[in-house]
């Protein structure tokens, strides 16, 4: 980003937005050219393309670029952005050629967990900012790599943990460490939903010719087409994803760590579950789970039923600090504070169910935009993301090795535990080579 464009960012709307007002594009004024940030997004299908939205709607905000491996959902992308800002982006097959552009000032990652390392530490070398999504990497060694990388070419990252910018979830945040729920013991974190089943399973074709499926493997091992484990099912399946618990269970888990004000590993970590409801479905992760962390005063527990809709304090999902005095309970829907009483009295007020907003993705955006203006680091920082995906990595290899895991910090892997080491570090396909750099 140009000095032009910098100072841009700094006199506009942006400044207020990022501060917690939603910029009107209403209010929007013509940009110059040279102050418009160009932003480019790789992996186009969902959460990436509804991210670059966030991010368009901006003032002086303008689509570098798209990057796909998918012709066809390439050109639908578009043909959108076409519609919505009247001009047709450059395209890309390969995401390298467009970190060559070198007007990009940013780009998004909103492709399959698998690629997430390559391209972060690729668009870190070439000058980029990068919005990466949640989780920051498919395995712990990445996670680890991704934060050297950030910090060695000194780059803004945000990654897509968007509830860091709910205001809900700040307020709960602040409810948990004024210390009026008391001593915490335990909190509570379940996630049941209907697409924890995967999707069917279906023979092996050849790929569509709109998709260059070696390429989308990228990485990961080479491996027949199924038209269920790409587009869609991807995450239940361990060489591009880590299922419900890399997934919903990163966004809750980031919450109780920040809440809780965690740092380092839990001192020992079990668990237990598997394929249990669909052993006839299209996955490889489970769709039963249930991890408990000792974290030495406290526990922290995630259970997981693919396939069920419903939950604990009639929620399918969310977070429950229980306390001495009283259990906060939060979700995206909102929060409420449910007292303990003692002697026919509360220990604190009840606090009845508040309601949660909707901007949080927009919040975040806006926050990447201000930090990349300011050249500090966004509120959700690459070091946030590692743990959070840590953490939710720590319990899917308790899960695969049948085993209780003890974290060696000094050393950067598990203690005595030759099966759960050998899942921290994938090994690439050739061509694609574990980057360095320094």
């Amino acid at each position: 980003m140009n000095h032009s464009r910098r100072s841009f960012l700094k006199q506009s709307g942006l400044a207020v937005a990022a501060a917690g007002v939603p910029y009107s594009l209403t209010a929007q004024s013509p940009v110059a050219p040279s102050d418009q940030v160009q932003v480019a997004l790789i992996g186009c299908r969902n959460q990436g393309f509804s991210n670059l939205k966030d991010h368009l709607r901006q003032p002086g905000v303008v689509c570098g670029g798209l990057c796909d491996v998918d012709q066809q959902i390439l050109e639908e992308r578009a043909a959108e952005v076409e519609r919505l800002t009247g001009t047709r982006p450059p395209l890309y097959g390969d995401y390298r050629k467009l970190l060559e552009n070198k007007d990009i000032d940013a780009v998004i990652i909103g492709t399959p967990d698998h690629w997430h390392a390559l391209m972060l530490v690729d668009a870190c070398a070439a000058g980029k900012a990068v919005y990466v999504e949640k989780p920051l990497a498919n395995s712990i060694a990445e996670c680890d790599l991704m934060v050297k990388a950030a910090r060695y070419y000194k780059r803004v990252v945000q990654v897509g943990q968007q509830q860091r910018s709910g205001l809900h979830w700040q307020a709960v945040v602040d409810y948990v460490q004024s210390g009026l729920l008391g001593g915490i013991r335990r909190v509570q974190v379940w996630a049941n939903f209907n697409y924890g089943k995967g999707g069917e399973r279906v023979p092996a074709t050849s790929p569509p010719a709109h998709l260059d499926f070696d390429r989308w493997l990228g990485p990961a091992p080479a491996q027949p087409y199924h038209a269920t484990r790409v587009h869609g099912s991807w995450r239940h399946q361990w060489d591009f994803g880590g299922g419900l618990m890399t997934d919903w269970g990163v966004h809750l888990l980031d919450i109780v760590l920040w809440a809780m004000q965690v740092e380092g590993a839990p001192r020992s970590v079990r668990a237990s579950g598997g394929i249990y409801a669909y052993p006839d479905r299209a996955i490889e992760t489970p769709d039963t789970l249930d991890v408990q962390y000792d974290m030495g005063g406290w526990t922290l527990s995630w259970e997981q039923l693919g396939g069920v809709q419903r939950g604990i304090y009639g929620r399918n999902y969310g977070i429950a600090f229980i306390g001495a005095n009283g259990t906060l309970v939060v979700n995206r829907s909102g929060w409420e504070v449910i007292p303990q009483a003692e002697d026919g009295r509360y220990l604190i007020p009840a606090l009845p169910p508040q309601r949660g907003q909707e901007s949080n993705h927009e919040r975040h955006a806006i926050n990447f935009l201000a930090a990349i203006r300011d050249q500090k680091d966004p509120i959700c920082t690459v070091e946030m993301g590692r743990e959070a995906a840590f953490y939710a990595h720590l319990g899917n290899i308790a899960q695969r090795t049948d085993s209780v895991l003890r974290w060696d910090a000094t050393k950067g892997q598990f203690l005595q535990n030759k099966a759960a080491n050998a899942l921290l570090k994938p090994d690439y396909r050739a061509p694609w080579r574990w980057p360095s750099f320094g």
